[in-house]
């Protein structure tokens, strides 16, 4: 009904969640339903769409149309992305342009000026080829799924780590720090995680390693402190025989989305004999001044992922939408959600048994080091690090902190205080839990082909049954019938063997099955035109 009666609420107050809605690329129409149900007073307030439009452009959020972009005025805009994306498409490129630049585009103009100026670039992208992995969950949460990267690791001495929902597609984290094989470390991402949700999954997921045993251990702990009927049973899954295959494709998209123009702007000070990882000033440096710059640009990257729809697909049936978007509003895209609330008092009793505070991973630099640095820096005027100053800056530290090493004599002790970050243990020994019956599932419940690996019916999940190698779902679960239930096809680049999909023609007549893709990728022979 009209809004004659009520006032509209205060544009300031609205501007953080219009400008989230915006970037997901919400319709006005959406963005006001979404305000009106979970943002908005309506006891106090009212506010309809043509209202809501004055709204947004006084606020400076303008639409494509109104923005008016050519492919003469966008130019400015890629030339100064593709150095540091130099392999991103059209998709790709019209989120970084919203992200990056405020600039909304549509793909089409994008793709125009790409043919005008980049047509090596497109035939490059056409030759693209990717293969298919099946990939199971039964709604979110289900399954947190974690994994290290060490490209950077020994060329950089930088260490990548992540955990995300496979049925989401959504990254929970994504760290670099000069080590990510301390299971201590790795937990207290966990619960980095843990804190800013509020919640927790049924099951974690990881490969075989020492690494993961503090996720394994905390995890397990504080699902039976939430629920004491799971005592006895480990709540992790050590992927033994499969490979942990959501997180790789994480970090293939990653390799292909965000490392190629970092790395180049790191092969810089490598090349030139500015920096040597091996060199002990030399790497305290850089970590003081590349991993909190590094770790901002993959907050941003995170972000824009979280909030960037996957590209749509004839096969996918659900979930489809924005990740952020399906994981604070699971009841809009009618998918179960399995996320458990979780007792403070739980979280710091593990974090004190598996990450405490002081421990020496979590130092970014040794605290003696740390007051010389900052010193020099602020006698420096403390030079903003970015993109382009990243290697100005560490080389301006480097030198006055070799002056100061020369005029003050530092001696060998405190060298050797400084070089524990390059030689303490990167591997604990924290004890896996004891006498915990593992959970059931895997290829025990579906067969080869295929397999489940979340924490529903104590991994036996939503009713399932085994047809011809792939895994379905049927109305026998408790949960809720079959628009709840949804497979994940992966594509991926050179990860694992192809595996075709089963027809639906070869689907049973009384099986209710969801066949969804979850991939963002552009490079299918099907969408040649898409670069």
């Amino acid at each position: 009904m009209p809004n004659q009666y009520k006032p509209v609420p205060n544009a300031e107050d609205l501007r953080p969640f219009i400008e989230k809605y915006w970037k997901q690329n919400k319709k006005d129409v959406e963005i006001v339903e979404l305000l009106k149900k979970y943002h908005i007073d309506l006891n106090k307030y009212g506010l309809e769409v043509q209202t809501f439009r004055k709204i947004r452009e006084k606020l400076g959020f303008i639409r494509t149309r109104r923005q008016g972009h050519t492919v003469d005025t966008i130019g400015v805009f890629i030339v100064k992305l593709r150095p540091i994306y130099p392999k991103a498409g059209g998709r790709e490129m019209v989120s970084l342009l919203l992200h990056e630049e405020n600039v909304r585009v549509s793909r089409e103009t994008v793709m125009r000026y790409f043919h005008t100026h980049e047509p090596d670039l497109v035939r490059e992208r056409r030759r693209g080829h990717f293969k298919c992995k099946q990939f199971w969950a039964a709604g979110a949460n289900d399954i947190w799924a974690v994994d290290q990267h060490d490209k950077w690791k020994y060329k950089f001495g930088l260490a990548l780590h992540t955990g995300i929902d496979p049925f989401l597609g959504m990254i929970h984290w994504l760290k670099i720090w000069w080590n990510n094989s301390n299971p201590r470390l790795i937990f207290s991402y966990y619960l980095e995680t843990v804190e800013r949700l509020g919640v927790i999954p049924l099951v974690t997921q990881s490969d075989p390693g020492s690494e993961n045993v503090g996720i394994a251990n905390g995890h397990t702990q504080l699902r039976h402190y939430q629920d004491p009927s799971l005592i006895g049973t480990s709540q992790h899954r050590w992927m033994r025989k499969k490979k942990n295959i959501m997180p790789e494709i994480t970090w293939s998209q990653m390799r292909r989305r965000f490392t190629p123009g970092f790395e180049d702007i790191l092969d810089v000070g490598v090349n030139e004999g500015w920096y040597n990882p091996g060199v002990l000033l030399e790497a305290l440096v850089f970590r003081w001044v590349f991993i909190p710059w590094l770790q901002g640009e993959l907050e941003l990257y995170r972000h824009r992922v979280n909030n960037t729809a996957k590209r749509c697909d004839r096969n996918k049936i659900l979930p489809h939408g924005v990740p952020t978007s399906m994981f604070e509003f699971p009841e809009d895209y009618a998918i179960l959600d399995f996320k458990i609330k979780v007792d403070p008092i739980g979280i710091e009793k593990v974090r004190q048994m598996y990450a405490p505070p002081d421990h020496d991973v979590f130092l970014l630099v040794p605290p003696d080091f740390e007051i010389a640095i900052l010193d020099i820096y602020a006698k420096l005027n403390s030079p903003i690090v970015d993109r382009d100053s990243c290697w100005d800056v560490y080389l301006q530290l480097l030198n006055c902190l070799k002056e100061l090493d020369q005029l003050n004599d530092i001696d060998q002790s405190a060298d050797a205080r400084w070089g524990h970050v390059l030689t303490q243990p990167v591997d604990e020994n924290i004890p896996l839990l004891p006498n915990l019956q593992e959970l059931r599932g895997g290829e025990g419940v579906v067969g080869e082909g295929a397999y489940y690996m979340g924490g529903v019916n104590n991994g036996d999940g939503l009713g399932m049954f085994h047809y011809l190698g792939t895994l379905l779902f049927t109305d026998s679960s408790p949960f809720g019938g079959p628009e709840h239930h949804a497979c994940l096809n992966a594509m991926i680049n050179d990860i694992e063997p192809e595996v075709d999909p089963m027809p639906n023609s070869q689907l049973p007549d009384d099986a209710h099955a969801l066949y969804a893709w979850f991939s963002d990728e552009e490079d299918s022979q099907d969408f040649n035109d898409h670069w």
